[in-house]
C-alpha cells in the first residue's frame, strides 16, 4: 500500500506568498477545509505554518478563497488579510481567474482538442454530478476545453482550460466522453490508486492581485510518481 504524504506546516510546498495572499501546491489527500471528517484541513496547516514563521502568539487570519477536490493535487490560494479576501472571493465567483489543469486518461478522447459543453446535475447525498448532454431540471451550465498534451504508453495527458467552476466538473465531464481520469472510481475508473489520489492536478491560475491590482502567475508541479513523471 502506498503512503499517503499529507501537508504538515514543515513539509508545506509554498508556491508564492506576500502580505495579503499564500499559494500553495497541495497534495492528493489534503482537504482545503474542515468537514465532517474531523481531518485536519490545509487551512489550518497553512495557519500554522503562518504562526511559526512569523513567532506569531495569537491567532492567524486565514481566508479560504476557493477549494480542490480532496484527491486531486495543485494550486490553492488562501488569502492572509481581511483586506483581500472579498476581492479574490469576487475575482473567483465572477469567473475573473485563468485556470489551467492536467489529467492524466485511460482512453484517448477522439479530438484532439475539443470544446466540452454539458449540464451538470450535483447530487449531495452522493457528493456526485452527474453530466447531461441537454439542459435538465437543477442543472448547471459547465464548460471546458481540453487538448492532448502528451500521449504516454497507456495513458493520455490532457490540458484543460476551466470556463466555468462548477462541482466536480472536469471529473464529471471527462468521465461523459468515456475519458475518465486514472484512479478515480467515483466516476468509473476500472482501479483506484493506491495512495487514494486521482490524476488530476491543478497546473496553473492566474488572476489580478487583489491589492497591487497587477497580473500574477502561479505553476505547480504535480506529484512525483512515476506517470506524472512521464507527463514532463
Amino acid at each position: 500500500m502506498s503512503v499517503k504524504i499529507y501537508s504538515t506546516p514543515s513539509n508545506l510546498d509554498v508556491i508564492y506568498e506576500d502580505n495579503h495572499l499564500i499559494v500553495i501546491n497541495k497534495r492528493p489527500g489534503d482537504i482545503v477545509q474542515g468537514d465532517k471528517t474531523g481531518d485536519i484541513p490545509l487551512s489550518e496547516v497553512v495557519k500554522e505554518y503562518l504562526r511559526i514563521k512569523y513567532e506569531k502568539p495569537g491567532n492567524v487570519y486565514l481566508g479560504v478563497v476557493h477549494r480542490l477536490d480532496r484527491p486531486t493535487s495543485g494550486i490553492v490560494v488562501f488569502a492572509k488579510t481581511s483586506k483581500a479576501l472579498p476581492r479574490l472571493n469576487k475575482l473567483f465567483s465572477e469567473g475573473k481567474t485563468k485556470k489551467t489543469y492536467w489529467a492524466v486518461v485511460k482512453n484517448k478522447p477522439k479530438k484532439k482538442e475539443d470544446l466540452l459543453t454539458h449540464w451538470l446535475v450535483r447530487n449531495p447525498k452522493q457528493n456526485k454530478s452527474y453530466a447531461h448532454i441537454k439542459e435538465v431540471l437543477n442543472s448547471k451550465k459547465a464548460l471546458l476545453t481540453y487538448h492532448i498534451l502528451k500521449n504516454l504508453d497507456n495513458y493520455c495527458l490532457l490540458e484543460i482550460d476551466l470556463k466555468t467552476g462548477r462541482h466536480h466538473q472536469i471529473r464529471a465531464q471527462l468521465a461523459a466522453i468515456n475519458c475518465t481520469i486514472k484512479g478515480d472510481l467515483k466516476y468509473g475508473s476500472d482501479r483506484s490508486n493506491k495512495n487514494g489520489s486521482i490524476h488530476l492536478h491543478s497546473r496553473s491560475l492566474s488572476f489580478e492581485h487583489p491589492v497591487k491590482k497587477e497580473e500574477v502567475h502561479f505553476e505547480a508541479a504535480p506529484p512525483s510518481d512515476p506517470i506524472w513523471n512521464a507527463c514532463l
